[in-house]
C-alpha cells in the first residue's frame, strides 16, 4: 500500500510540475508587448508600431524583428514615398503585393500585408519601433454618418536570426517570402510570437462626404469647370497671336 501510495504521490507531482512548467512558459512568452497609433491628423498618417520583447527576447540580440501588419482597403502605402524612404534609410518596409493601385477608391481597392522591419529603441532594453506613412483612401458617400471607420488588426511580431537561440516554446517557425537583414547573406528562419496586444484593434476616422450634397457638388464642380474654362479662353484670346506667320514658323 505504502508503495503504491508513493508511487500515486510521485506522479502527482511530476503532472503538478510539468503543469507549473507550461505555466511559467505560457506567462513568459505573454511578455512581450505590441502597441501601436496613428501619428498626425487628416487623410496622411504615420503608423508607429511598438515592440517590447520583455523575457521572451532573450538570445534575440542581433537578429531581425519585424511586425506582419494586416492592412485594410479603407488604407493605403504609397510605393514611391516608400522606396523614397529607403534610400534614405528613414522606413525599411516589405509590401505583399507590392503593386498598388494608389488612385483606387476603398470600394475598389484590395486588403494587403506590410512587412515593417523595425529598429532597436535606444531608450528601453528589448524594445524596437519602426513608423510607416499611410493614407486614407476615399470613401463612398454615406446616409448620415460624415466618417467611415478603418479597423488595423494588431500586427504579428516576426524574428530572423540565423544563430538563433531563441525559446522554443515561445518561437514557432513562420513562412515569410521576405528576406532577412541579419549579419550572413545565407537563408535565414523566420519565428513567430504568440502574444497578448495593448489593443487588439486601432480604429482609423477616415471623412467622408454625405448623400444629400451630391447635388451641391455637381452644381459646384460645373460652375468651377465652366468659370476656368472661360478664363482660359479669355486669357488665350487677348494674349495670343494668331497671325499666319507664326502659324507658318
Amino acid at each position: 500500500m505504502a508503495g503504491g501510495r508513493r508511487g500515486e504521490a510521485v506522479l502527482l507531482g511530476a503532472g503538478l510540475a510539468a503543469l507549473l512548467g507550461a505555466l511559467y512558459a505560457q506567462a513568459a512568452c505573454q511578455e512581450a508587448a505590441v502597441t501601436q497609433e496613428f501619428l498626425q491628423e487628416g487623410f496622411h498618417r504615420d503608423l508607429l508600431v511598438k515592440v517590447e520583447l520583455g523575457a521572451v527576447g532573450e538570445g534575440a540580440g542581433g537578429c531581425t524583428v519585424a511586425a506582419r501588419t494586416h492592412l485594410p482597403s479603407g488604407i493605403y502605402v504609397d510605393p514611391y514615398e516608400l522606396a523614397s524612404l529607403r534610400q534614405h534609410n528613414l522606413t525599411k518596409a516589405v509590401l505583399i503585393p507590392d503593386v498598388i493601385d494608389v488612385e483606387a477608391p476603398e470600394y475598389l481597392a484590395t486588403d494587403f500585408l506590410v512587412l515593417l522591419y523595425m529598429e532597436p529603441d535606444p531608450q528601453c532594453s528589448h524594445c524596437f519601433r519602426a513608423a510607416l506613412p499611410v493614407h486614407g483612401r476615399y470613401h463612398r458617400p454615406a446616409e448620415e454618418t460624415k466618417e467611415a471607420l478603418v479597423v488595423v488588426k494588431s500586427p504579428e511580431v516576426l524574428v530572423c536570426c540565423c544563430d538563433s537561440r531563441l525559446s522554443a516554446e515561445c518561437w514557432k517557425p513562420a513562412e515569410v517570402e521576405a528576406p532577412c537583414s541579419g549579419k550572413t547573406d545565407g537563408p535565414c528562419q523566420w519565428y513567430s510570437i504568440t502574444h497578448k496586444p495593448a489593443n487588439e484593434e486601432l480604429i482609423l476616422q477616415v471623412p467622408v462626404g454625405l448623400r444629400q450634397h451630391s447635388w451641391l457638388v455637381c452644381v459646384m464642380t460645373l460652375l468651377a469647370t465652366v468659370l476656368c474654362s472661360s478664363l482660359i479662353l479669355a486669357a488665350v484670346c487677348k494674349y495670343g497671336d494668331f497671325s499666319l506667320e507664326t502659324c507658318s514658323e
